[in-house]
């Protein structure tokens, strides 16, 4: 028999951030399988449904059940917050179908229902902190070993992303969050702008902003999500916002005036072509590899394979019409 597994994100629980596919879905179900908090925020929709609750790290459990219902010809809505591919149900699905032998070929149809994650809610109560590049990395050594959280945390914070913790604590794992902050400290300063967010849309939110030296004294738990700013990102007026870098190549105190040197629609002059072009200048008036590596903190094996590129690369880049270049 043919049946269908839906694999829904239901936001972060409120019904008004939850999409019409969402609820769509769990209409159209026959059965809702999901963890039990997350089948509270959806309750009022599971009239005359079959629910199945499963705890915390049930997870394998939750995807089995739902493959045993398709099975059955069941229309099955397997539930998680947020999106079910961010830190959600659908990659553990995946697994369980492959190990069984499913394919998309297969009589049973699998759906994924996209919804928004943490990062997202959050972000959007406290300002715009994710318009610049960012990234999600999840405390939770449940499943990965802590070195491979470590050298991601160490090379984020590095690297200048805004970054958002996961699973940043919980009654059992206490210092996780500490380390992190640790880390983050050996790259950023530390009054670099902080957002706690808990419970973001639900019955109990609460949002603190702090700096990253006061971040670990924060009422931090399992539903809350840490927003950390990169060195650019500023709080005002309560609202927490990253630049984007209009500043950059536009004068903002000057009505917006592309600044001298720059061109709207084109690269900076310090992107790529911008950079190459410095690059091999100062190669050539005697800079080393090293010297360059070190003095634009990357690679030297990068530097080496860019300084010996052929300068005509740049060249076919450049000849972009204005039209076709991107902002």
């Amino acid at each position: 028999m043919s049946g269908k597994i839906m694999l829904v994100g239901i936001g972060p629980g409120s019904h008004d951030h939850m999409t019409q596919r969402a609820r769509a879905a769990i209409a159209e179900a026959d059965v809702v399988v999901g963890y039990s908090t997350y089948i509270k925020l959806v309750a009022d929709l599971l009239e005359g449904k079959e629910v199945i609750k499963k705890g915390m790290t049930e997870e394998l459990d939750r995807a089995v059940n739902a493959l045993e219902c398709a099975r059955e010809g069941k229309k099955v809505a397997l539930i998680s917050s947020g999106d079910a591919g961010v830190y959600g149900m659908a990659g553990p699905t995946y697994e369980v179908l492959f190990q069984a032998g499913w394919t998309p070929d297969s009589p049973i149809t699998v759906e994924v229902v996209p919804g928004a994650s943490a990062i997202n809610a959050c972000a959007a109560l406290v300002g715009a902190p994710l318009t610049h590049d960012f990234c999600s990395i999840s405390l939770s050594d449940l499943l990965t070993p802590w070195p491979v959280i470590a050298r991601r945390l160490d090379a984020v914070a590095a690297a200048d992303f805004v970054v958002a913790l996961y699973n940043p604590k919980s009654g059992r794992r206490t210092q996780q969050i500490v380390q992190a902050q640790q880390l983050f400290l050996r790259h950023r300063r530390p009054d670099t702008p902080v957002a706690v967010v808990k419970s973001a849309y639900r019955r109990r939110e609460r949002i603190e902003f702090t700096t990253l030296d006061r971040m670990s004294d924060c009422d931090i738990g399992m539903l809350t999500t840490v927003l950390i700013g990169n060195s650019h990102t500023f709080v005002q007026h309560g609202l927490m916002v990253t630049p984007r870098g209009y500043a950059n190549k536009y004068d903002l105190d000057d009505g917006g005036a592309t600044r001298e040197g720059e061109r709207a629609g084109r690269s900076l002059s310090t992107g790529l072509l911008g950079w190459l072009q410095n690059l091999r200048a100062d190669h050539a008036e005697g800079a080393s590899a090293a010297e360059l590596a070190q003095r634009h903190r990357l690679p030297v094996d990068y530097i080496e394979a860019v300084l010996a590129a052929p300068v005509e690369d740049d060249a076919a880049a450049a000849a972009v019409p204005l039209e076709e270049a991107q902002e």
